[in-house]
């Protein structure tokens, strides 16, 4: 590690420095994640009991919370030991700490809470999602090199891949349907292509990612499969179905409050190391810091994650079928008849339903927008804006928003249609309630008979 100049990253365990430590001989290896003596089966395969496993930070005084690390810059007891701290030699795992833009006891914590959430040996995070997608592309690929990506993306990351990266970094993108896996197969350059990429569900047409076959057929080549799993934490666990790195906008789901900006990296402690290197470490380069008092915000939200993911997919897969049943074409992975269903049904942790995400399709953008200012103008059953996981429902129209960034002949290829109305399901409110005020809107609609076209 004093080689690369990095700075070891540690999940588990204590704080171990005191006074004194400076003076300690420090372990030169790359510190990888320690499992739980007592893990089951129960913990690998469910993220709330991984969860329930990771060292408890408590407050400087003993406070059942954890402190809030709000310095910059730390202090060492002797000049010698700021050497060894750059060197490598010493670091986190030990409770050294040189400097919040490298490591934060806050911000590490939070780490710490996100891998065992996602089932890696280590996590790191950063002041957004769009830092933390381009903080590991930038670290995979080279000058020069080629990414596979779905066609179906986050406009802002689809973006990065056609425009940012080509024109700064010579790294080029091919995207494909990234259900045809024969495509995926021809797509990679042997000896070029460095990274596979996709959203485990699509953003915003919910397409399934198989990610067990697409994990095997991207090894097979020597391929990093990255994915992002902004919509569907807890629901889904992209590494422990195969991938090697997963990517979060903890700003949606995870932070549950539409109030921060932030995002992770989940992946291998020699990867996240890397990323820390002082000479080609994305992270620590670029620099996407975030806030202690951020990860401090955040690490209180995750333990009551998977209760909100829950009721997020209890309502979306209610409100869905009886969507359905009104003759309105709505597309969610609950539902039996939805392409991936069978397969999500087998990748999913068990009794976080399918995810609280679905969307509408109204045919034009027109009648898209007469149905959100319904909702939200004469029935207040949602909120016209961008972003997910709030607990009030969200709503917008992807093709001219979230998605904008795609020409028409992109989004055609995406599958997104000029009505495409993502909902981002809440859950205030009693169920009935707002199904209520779904209603209400639908029928102030005045095409809404020409609105219910069975399918």
């Amino acid at each position: 590690m004093a080689e690369t100049q990095s700075f070891g990253f540690v999940l588990s365990g204590r704080n171990t420095r005191a006074a004194a430590d400076d003076g300690l001989q420090g372990d030169h290896d790359v510190f990888v994640a320690k499992k739980p003596m007592l893990q089951t089966m129960a913990v690998e395969n469910d993220p709330a009991a991984s969860l329930a496993c990771v060292r408890h930070q408590f407050g400087e005084h003993g406070g059942v919370n954890m402190s809030i690390e709000a310095s910059a810059t730390f202090t060492v007891m002797e000049p010698e030991t700021m050497r060894r701290m750059f060197s490598g030699e010493l670091g986190p795992e030990r409770d050294f700490f040189i400097y919040s833009r490298h490591f934060n006891p806050t911000v590490l914590n939070l780490g710490r809470q996100l891998a065992a959430l996602e089932g890696t040996e280590a996590a790191y995070c950063t002041a957004s999602g769009m830092s933390a997608i381009s903080s590991v592309l930038l670290q995979l690929c080279s000058s020069g090199g080629h990414v596979v990506a779905s066609a179906t993306l986050y406009g802002g990351t689809h973006a990065l891949l056609t425009h940012f990266l080509p024109r700064t970094c010579n790294i080029t993108t091919t995207f494909v349907d990234i259900t045809d896996h024969e495509a995926v197969k021809n797509a990679i350059v042997q000896g070029r292509t460095q990274v596979l990429f996709f959203e485990s569900m699509s953003n915003p047409t919910l397409t399934v990612a198989d990610i067990p076959e697409l994990s095997k057929l991207a090894h097979d080549k020597g391929i990093t499969v990255v994915v992002d799993n902004t919509f569907s934490p807890m629901v889904l666990s992209p590494a422990r179905l195969g991938a090697d790195v997963v990517v979060h906008s903890i700003s949606k789901f995870i932070s549950g409050g539409a109030d921060v900006i932030a995002g992770a990296v989940c992946g291998p402690a020699r990867l996240v190391n890397s990323m820390m290197d002082l000479h080609q470490g994305a992270l620590m380069l670029l620099g996407p810091t975030m806030n202690a008092k951020v990860a401090f915000e955040l690490s209180e939200r995750i333990p009551h994650l998977g209760l909100r993911m829950k009721e997020h997919g209890r309502r979306a897969m209610e409100y869905a079928t009886r969507m359905q049943k009104l003759g309105i074409k709505v597309v969610y992975p609950g539902l039996e008849d939805h392409p991936q269903h069978e397969l999500l049904k087998s990748m999913a942790n068990k009794e976080y339903g399918f995810g609280g995400l679905l969307y509408v399709d109204m045919e034009s953008e027109e009648r898209a927008n007469r149905l959100m200012h319904h909702l939200q103008n004469s029935s207040q059953f949602g909120l016209i804006a961008v972003s997910l996981g709030y607990y009030e429902t969200l709503m917008s129209c992807s093709g001219s928003s979230t998605s904008s960034e795609l020409n028409d002949k992109e989004k055609a290829l995406a599958g997104i249609s000029p009505g495409l109305v993502r909902m981002s399901i809440g859950y205030t409110g009693t169920l009935e309630q707002k199904w209520s005020q779904f209603e209400n809107a639908v029928f102030r609609m005045k095409d809404s008979s020409t609105m219910f076209k069975k399918i």
